[in-house]
């Protein structure tokens, strides 16, 4: 009984151990709440720009190779949803800068990202892609 105990702690001193960049026992906002039922940037979202949160969903594959940027779905997709206008932005994807270049996990995989808010418009200058919501100097895991 004592070895159950034993690997028991164990793997529960795995489970909460820090993961770099995310803190446990943070708030995790789904992406949904940070739009508005006609696509415009919620309250919750005006009220946390320029703030440091964590979002959680999963990694849409990449525009471009060894791009410092991903799109974060909120459900798994196969392909990349690459926006051309302001109007067309879905209400269920977010940008994530990230300084180093993107380790790109599978589509089906969830993860937390954790960056700075920023709200607006912006195009990227290497792809071209636009986004009204985005994280920041962000790490995910």
């Amino acid at each position: 009984m004592q070895r159950r105990a034993f690997l028991a702690a164990g793997l529960g001193a795995m489970a909460t151990t820090a993961i770099p960049g995310i803190s446990l026992g943070e708030d995790v906002i789904k992406l949904r709440e940070l739009y508005a039922r006609d696509g415009s940037e919620s309250d919750l979202a005006l009220s946390l720009e320029g703030e440091r949160i964590t979002v959680d969903g999963f990694m849409a594959p990449p525009l471009k190779a060894e791009s410092q940027f991903f799109v974060l779905t909120r459900i798994p997709m196969a392909v990349c949803p690459f926006c051309e206008t302001e109007a067309d932005w879905p209400a269920d994807i977010l940008a994530v800068y990230t300084k180093r270049i993107v380790d790109v996990v599978p589509f089906n995989r969830r993860i937390k990202s954790r960056g700075v808010l920023e709200l607006g418009p912006y195009r990227d200058p290497d792809t071209g892609f636009l986004s009204m919501v985005r994280l920041n100097d962000a790490v995910y895991s």
